[in-house]
């Protein structure tokens, strides 16, 4: 590749480069290398829009060489009714972090989606219970599929419960992931009921107004919380929040975007009171689950840094496979 080529690497093609392992992989590489201070400091951006907002993540890690990413998404709610487009669409920049050049730029929604369900598992692997069987997913759109497909691979699940508003979506569910997954999937309409079976439940929808209420959830239960991406979205009771041990992925994005925010908000819980964020329980700086009884909420934003990690996976691998395009931006 000459010194000014960009590699052009569209959806198609990362989802054949990189395995929702790998990318796992790639994200706890990442985190412990954050925790060793190997990273370039994040950096977050957001800029409201008619009808929507632009965000801005931007990180780097130092993997050898230093890369540089930063993720551009718009998120547009009214785009598939109104435009028959995507919801979110986006691009990552990932430039080397020694030089500045831009190395590639690829469709971010393929990453997001992988590492967002990358850091699902790993919060498992350290915060649920070893023996968690059940579990419950709350959203069964595409991100729901990945959730479950993440902790399959680092738990022995043997059954899940799938709950959506629109109960033929957990029905679509269930039908497209039971046989590849090999335990029963069953959809419901009662969430509470589910919740009580559970040993973790994972909620990743659009929700405004939270769902999932305190006194419904069971001792000793992980809740991974990840729909709360901007101030406006909640899925869980704050007393919930704020009675649990919390671990965040980002506590200043926890505290202006995610759960944490609606708890701060109500005056219920104080940032000192968070128990630790993922990267500190990854590392083993701080201890995860010390109670088989103690209910954990994870409270999970999506950061730049496990982008950066995704995105220089898929980067190194598309350079070893000959994938993608190589454009030279400055001709």
């Amino acid at each position: 590749m000459g010194a000014e080529a960009t590699l052009l690497l569209r959806r198609g093609e990362i989802a054949a480069l990189l395995t929702l392992s790998e990318c796992t992989a790639a994200v706890e590489q990442a985190l412990r290398l954050h925790a060793a201070g190997a990273s370039l400091p994040p950096a977050v951006l957001s800029v409201p829009a008619a009808g929507g907002a632009f965000h801005v993540k931007a990180a780097g890690l130092r993997l050898g060489r230093t890369y540089f990413a930063a993720k551009t998404n718009a998120n547009f709610p009214d785009n598939p009714i109104r435009r028959g487009l995507p919801a979110i669409q986006g691009v990552i920049v990932l430039c080397d972090g020694d030089d500045g050049r831009p190395l590639a730029l690829m469709d971010s929604i393929e990453i997001t989606v992988l590492r967002t369900g990358a850091v699902t598992a790993l919060a498992a692997r350290h915060l649920a219970r070893p023996d968690s069987k059940v579990v419950t997913v709350c959203g069964c759109g595409l991100q729901g599929r990945v959730q479950l497909r993440a902790l399959a691979g680092v738990l022995n699940l043997r059954q899940a419960f799938a709950f959506d508003r629109d109960f033929s979506r957990a029905r679509e569910l269930a039908a497209e992931l039971e046989g590849a997954l090999c335990f029963p999937i069953e959809p419901v309409a009662e969430l509470e009921t589910a919740l009580g079976r559970s040993d973790i439940c994972v909620t990743c929808t659009p929700a405004r107004r939270f769902f999932l209420r305190r006194e419904a959830v069971p001792r000793g239960a992980l809740i991974a919380a990840i729909g709360a991406d901007n101030p406006d979205k909640q899925e869980l009771d704050p007393t919930l929040v704020a009675s649990s041990k919390l671990v965040v992925d980002d506590l200043e994005q926890c505290s202006s975007l995610g759960e944490l925010h609606h708890a701060l908000a109500a005056g219920l819980i104080g940032r000192e009171q968070v128990h630790a964020e993922l990267t500190a329980v990854v590392s083993g700086q701080r201890p995860g689950r010390t109670s088989a009884d103690e209910i954990i909420v994870f409270d999970s934003t999506g950061t730049a840094l496990q982008d950066a990690a995704a995105a220089a996976r898929v980067y190194e691998r598309a350079l070893a496979a000959g994938a993608g395009i190589q454009i030279e931006l400055a001709r």
